[in-house]
């Protein structure tokens, strides 16, 4: 069977005073089983250029959403090594290396600005 996750993107921008805090996802990453992909989150100067850590977190249909990995790289508890955070610049990357079928979800990003989650 052939398997095509559909890893959708959108975190919602801001407005007013923080409209800058905007993170930029892929509107879809594809791949299949045992496959390594990254799911990219590109943001600014003002927000993951500037030091703030950046999180990720899977939505799998029907349930909420759970932590993957917070301050850039920090794997939260009980999610699988084949999960990675890493951040360069003004972009952080999720990188999932041996894709699984329960993989399948919607990815965001977030990133913690002055006490705000964006």
């Amino acid at each position: 069977m052939a398997w095509t996750p559909l890893l959708l993107t959108l975190l919602a921008h801001c407005t007013g005073s923080w409209a800058q805090s905007v993170l930029t996802q892929p509107p879809s990453v594809s791949g299949t089983l045992g496959q390594r992909i990254t799911i990219s989150c590109t943001g600014s100067s003002s927000n993951i250029g500037g030091g703030n850590a950046v999180s990720w977190y899977q939505q799998v249909p029907g349930m909420g959403p759970k932590t993957v990995i917070y301050w850039d790289n920090s794997k939260a508890s009980g999610v699988p090594d084949r999960f990675s955070g890493s951040k360069s610049g003004s972009s952080g990357t999720l990188t999932i290396t041996g894709l699984q079928a329960e993989d399948e979800a919607d990815y965001y990003c977030s990133v913690c600005l002055c006490g705000h989650i964006f």
